[in-house]
């Protein structure tokens, strides 16, 4: 072996030795990223097979932000068929969500809290939201008297826990399944 191919040998298992290391400081970033895209992919293959089942027309965006996966359905037109998958009170929308969530778990042996919007209705309803956390602790601050929220999905419940703590008071969910609620209050 000449003395340039060694060179450039050893050169190479420095490389190589640099890749790896690298590898294995950003590998959990590095990972997490890629599973949450991973999901993201599966989630929307699962929904556009979705779509073609029921001939409804949407165009699937995925996003990636803060450590979860949005998927959403959107069109250009309105569409009371992609209405029909929010439903009344985002019930159909709910349950579209546990069963894409299924279908992540299904191919990836991972939980995942993705959480998909369709036709806009979580991003609506999140402003309503925050104009309950606004109601409410207002309610309390007049009268210093805790105020109990209508019942609402874990998502929700942490939309306004974060707005009501930005408003600087206290909130807290009771209740069990279905009747699960917040309470919010000056402490």
């Amino acid at each position: 072996m000449s003395a340039e191919s060694t060179e450039h040998a050893l050169s190479a298992e420095i490389i190589d030795d640099q890749d790896a290391a690298n590898e294995e400081t950003s590998s959990p970033r590095v990972s997490s990223a890629s599973r949450l895209e991973e999901e993201g992919d599966v989630a929307a293959d699962y929904l556009e097979e979705l779509l073609d089942i029921a001939d409804i027309d949407g165009d699937i965006d995925i996003e990636v932000r803060n450590g979860r996966t949005y998927i959403s359905i959107v069109t250009d037109e309105e569409s009371d068929a992609l209405d029909s998958l929010v439903g009344e009170d985002g019930e159909v929308l709910e349950a579209l969500q546990e069963l894409t969530r299924l279908s992540v778990l299904s191919a990836t042996d991972s939980r995942s809290r993705l959480v998909l919007d369709i036709n806009g209705y979580r991003q609506e309803r999140t402003g309503h939201l925050q104009k309950i956390a606004e109601d409410a602790a207002a309610s309390v601050k007049d009268s210093g008297k805790p105020v109990a929220l209508e019942p609402m999905s874990a998502y929700e419940r942490k939309i306004v826990h974060d707005a009501v703590a930005d408003l600087g008071l206290v909130s807290e969910s009771e209740g069990e399944g279905a009747g699960r609620h917040i309470v919010v209050s000056a402490d």
